[in-house]
Formats: C-alpha cells, sequence, structure tokens
C-alpha cells in the first residue's frame, strides 16, 4: 500500500506543479509529501523530477511513469466511483470550478441546499474567470460559459447565456444614446478580457447582414462583477451577460441599448471527465443544476 500511496502522490506533486501546492491539496506537510516521491525514486532507482528552488520538472523516465501510472489511478478512481454508485449515496469532496461572477451569484447561493440535500457529501468551489484544466488541476466539474466545450470532455448545456448591450442612465444623460452599433465607436467601452470577441462586436438585425464594430475604451476588466461596478458608476457602455445585469435592467439601474439588434449569445455548460462510470456526486450536482437553469433562466 506504500507504494501506491508514493505513486499518488508522486502524480500529485506533477499535476499542482509544486510540492507546497500538492502538500495543500492533500492536507499534508511538504516535507511528508518529498519523502513520499523520495522513497518512489528510491525504490526504482531512477530520479523522476528535477527540482530546482524556481521550478520543478519531470525527468524522462518521469515522464514515462508519469504518464503509464495516471492510467492506473484513473482505473482505481473509476473502480472507487462504481463501488460508490452500488452505494448509491454521494459522498466524498466535490471539487467544482466556475467563473468568479456566475458563481458567486447563481450558484454560491445554492449550495447551502444542495450539501443539506446530500449531508454526506462537501464542497470545494474554486472561483476563476480564466479556462481551467478540468482533469490536470484536478476538479470533478467546471462550469464553461462559451461555446462548444473540448470534445475530450463530456458536457451537460444547461441553457442559454443572453449578453445586452448597456450603460447607465447617468452616462447616457452626459454623452448621448447609440442607436446603431457603428454609434459606438464614439463611446467608451469596457471591454471583458477573457471574452473572444470582446475587441470587436458583432450584431444582426432581423432580414440583415450581420455588422461587425470595433470598440475600444480606457477601461478592460477580466471579471463580470468588477465590470458592472463600473458601469452603475457611469464608466461607460458595455456588453454584459444578463445573468450578470438582468436585475439591474429591471430596476433601472442599467438601461438597454440597440434592442433591435441580435448580440453575442452562447451556452452554459457543465463540463467533467469522460469516464466509463459517472461518479454520484458529479451526476448529483449536474441533475440539481439542470433543475435550476433552462432555455428560459431566471435572470432573462
Amino acid at each position: 500500500m506504500d507504494s501506491l500511496t508514493d505513486v499518488a502522490v508522486f502524480a500529485q506533486v506533477v499535476d499542482s506543479g509544486s510540492f507546497t501546492a500538492a502538500a495543500e491539496r492533500l492536507s499534508l506537510s511538504k516535507s511528508v509529501v518529498s519523502k513520499y516521491v523520495t522513497r518512489l525514486e528510491k525504490r526504482l532507482g531512477a530520479r523522476l523530477l528535477n527540482r530546482t528552488t524556481r521550478r520543478l520538472s519531470l525527468t524522462e523516465a518521469g515522464r514515462v511513469f508519469y504518464e503509464r501510472s495516471l492510467r492506473g489511478l484513473r482505473e482505481i478512481e473509476e473502480a472507487e466511483a462504481e463501488v460508490t454508485r452500488l452505494q448509491g449515496e454521494p459522498r466524498g469532496v466535490l471539487r467544482i470550478n466556475t467563473p468568479m461572477s456566475f458563481g458567486v451569484l447563481h450558484i454560491a447561493p445554492i449550495i447551502p441546499e444542495f450539501t443539506r440535500r446530500y449531508p454526506e457529501l462537501s464542497v470545494d468551489m474554486n472561483l476563476d474567470d480564466r479556462k481551467v484544466d478540468v482533469i490536470q488541476e484536478g476538479f470533478d466539474v467546471s462550469v464553461r460559459i462559451s461555446e462548444l466545450p473540448d470534445s475530450s470532455l463530456v458536457a451537460r448545456r444547461l441553457g442559454p447565456c443572453r449578453h445586452a448591450i448597456v450603460a447607465s442612465p447617468e452616462y447616457l444623460a452626459r454623452r448621448g444614446t447609440p442607436k446603431t452599433p457603428q454609434q459606438l465607436q464614439d463611446h467608451n467601452i469596457i471591454t471583458y478580457r477573457y471574452q473572444e470577441s470582446g475587441q470587436e462586436w458583432h450584431f444582426r438585425a432581423a432580414g440583415d447582414k450581420p455588422v461587425s464594430v470595433p470598440v475600444s475604451g480606457p477601461i478592460q476588466m477580466n471579471n463580470s462583477l468588477a465590470l458592472r461596478e463600473a458601469l452603475l458608476n457611469g464608466a461607460g457602455i458595455t456588453r454584459a451577460p444578463t445573468f450578470v445585469v438582468g436585475q439591474d435592467i429591471k430596476a433601472g439601474r442599467l438601461r438597454p441599448l440597440l434592442t433591435n439588434f441580435e448580440t453575442l449569445e452562447v451556452s452554459i455548460y457543465l463540463v467533467f471527465a469522460q469516464r466509463q462510470y459517472l461518479s454520484p456526486k458529479v451526476r448529483a450536482f449536474v441533475d440539481f443544476m439542470a433543475e435550476r437553469c433552462a432555455e428560459g433562466p431566471h435572470w432573462d
């Protein structure tokens, strides 16, 4: 059993990128993690990792051993998942990754209900607007708001993510209201860094050809909640998901613009690793989220 533990700890060090990060994930001390890896190298008679003060890298032997052992560890995980499935009750730790704004506004508020429904399950939620590697970073499930996700992952579509062009009444009173997409070029546009079409917005009116408009402004952000605060304080115009600004539009704090034009619409997905047996904890979360998201989500 020691040898299996050594292999699992070694794989976690590689996945985490450092002994310190692996120790945090495993709730062990850094010295204990190093001991496991050293013991494995001694048993194999080969150095698996190049260690420097700045970076950690696999040796040639380490890369071969990691790739082969990873398959074995995943087989063990699937065997455990199948046993758990037979027992029926979701349990253990569910590691979720989600974009910051969607997680804060629409997942964090319902997590208490989820954990009450499944008392033997705990949740570790990571909020990050970048596109993470679900498998490499050890997440059970990730929320993706985009076009179709990577084919290497299983994707469950939860519903649409519509966008609106919005600004505060104060900004529009000061700078005027654009009537056509082209007039956006005369305004301060707040752009979202992680959006592929963030610097060029696309529009379509009924029966017309698509229109593309380059946009720019003095403010760029990588988080929709921060972007919303800038909007409410009159910083400019932006294209924001309705799950962020829908309530502000209803309350009159923000005004929708160019409503005769269709603009960006993508989808909200849950993605997870493709395995023969879907673990009960992932299945429980997928079904739970599907109850709350549909083609006509409440924020629209």
